[in-house]
């Protein structure tokens, strides 16, 4: 079986190695010059439990995602050969209820504990498949004096120590990518960019384009994997959304702190359009505050080719903005500015869910993010992960629907 997978991020990646092992022949196309070298790389690496999605009450978006998150580590293993352990992650994420959240600090707090529920009933005979960690315990609210320790009184409401965490982007990169270009039933074709598929007589033609100009080539089964480019690629073969969607711009900084700085607690402020500080054990520090880091939105099927690394000035106004949002609340950065941080990094990259308007609207759909997987129609399929914490699990989906003989190794 030939099967060509378009797009050569994460879940690019992930379908890729997923196919490859149940004994397809996979062509991976991506029209930059490196696998994972753009999104992939340029978000928190969060691999989310459910608990940042109070805007959904039904509890649909937090259930999608743990089933997602305690199906992650698994796949790396699996996958890559490595024990979960062995990767490199943040410490634990707290959350910290904003004064301005777009619900009640109680609803918060009651949201959280359900969750926690949820997720440990998910993980019964396997309480430590989510790299290792133990998720029994209880979530642990903050007393007064350790939250006025680290986060300013005025600001924050509530805190609940939880244990969710996140991978980091890069070093999961590097080894997703040197799996993929090794393994020996996979084609890597970068530089190629996917101009349209189409029905064949016997399958799916891909046609894409080069440096070395245009190619058509044909498949058993076709995986539209691309990220921002998903919606239009799917529109070539005549399959055009019945919902709004938004692509949004949004950028991070990343950075390591001065040795005589101590480390902020990792930090996903709820619930609204805030942000995060994440704190990876290897010493690194990536901050996120939307409204500084939200930079473009757009509704066209296709968003622009947005830039990975913001130029200047725009670089230093993202970087400054953060700095001072974040160190009003954060106690740890208080004394941080750009001009500490020389070696500071801005990157970002697209963010495509359904919904017509922004986060800012406490009913936007963006709140909800479980309508979201595979969809096919005959031998093409799209898939949609919605949240990087979903890309395994919908590999794993992907390439069974496609090659279920060979499910096991």
């Amino acid at each position: 079986m030939r099967v060509g997978v378009l797009g050569g991020g994460l879940q690019g990646c992930c379908t890729a190695l997923a196919l490859a092992e149940r004994g397809a022949e996979v062509i991976l196309f991506d029209k930059n010059d490196a696998l994972l070298s753009r999104t992939a790389v340029a978000n928190e690496g969060k691999i989310h439990l459910g608990y940042m999605y109070a805007g959904d009450p039904t509890l649909s978006t937090a259930k999608t995602m743990m089933t997602g998150a305690l199906s992650f580590a698994t796949f790396l293993e699996r996958y890559m050969g490595q024990p979960a352990q062995s990767f490199s992650v943040s410490v634990p994420a707290n959350y910290v209820i904003h004064r301005d959240s777009q619900r009640s600090a109680d609803d918060v707090c009651a949201y959280l504990k359900t969750v926690h529920a949820l997720i440990n009933e998910a993980a019964v005979g396997r309480s430590r498949a989510y790299f290792g960690m133990d998720l029994r315990a209880a979530l642990r609210p903050w007393s007064a004096v350790e939250k006025e320790a680290e986060f300013n009184p005025a600001i924050v409401l509530a805190v609940f120590s939880t244990p969710e965490i996140a991978i980091n982007p890069s070093a999961l990169a590097e080894i997703v990518r040197e799996c993929t270009a090794s393994h020996p039933l996979i084609e890597v074709r970068c530089g190629r960019t996917v101009v349209r598929a189409e029905e064949g007589r016997n399958g799916i033609r891909v046609l894409s384009s080069g440096n070395d100009g245009s190619s058509t080539d044909s498949f058993d089964h076709v995986v539209n994997a691309l990220w921002d480019g998903r919606l239009g690629l799917n529109e070539t073969l005549g399959f055009r959304p019945n919902r709004p969607w938004l692509h949004r711009l949004k950028y991070g900084v990343s950075f390591r702190l001065p040795p005589d700085v101590k480390p902020p607690p990792s930090a996903t402020f709820v619930l609204g359009p805030f942000g995060e500080v994440v704190t990876y054990g290897d010493g690194l520090i990536y901050l996120t505050w939307y409204p500084e880091c939200l930079q473009a939105i757009s509704t066209d099927v296709t968003p622009p080719d947005w830039a990975t690394y913001p130029p200047e000035p725009l670089r230093s106004r993202i970087l400054a903005g953060t700095l001072h949002a974040l160190s009003g609340i954060v106690t740890s950065l208080r004394n941080l500015n750009a001009e500490s941080l020389p070696e500071a990094g801005v990157k970002g990259g697209a963010i495509t869910a359904w919904g017509k308007t922004d986060i800012y609207d406490p009913a936007s759909e963006l709140h909800r993010r479980h309508e979201i997987g595979v969809t096919s129609n005959g031998r093409f399929h799209s898939v949609d992960p919605g949240k990087p914490t979903m890309v395994p699990y919908f590999a794993e989906t992907c390439a069974e629907r496609i090659s279920p003989a060979a499910s096991t190794r």
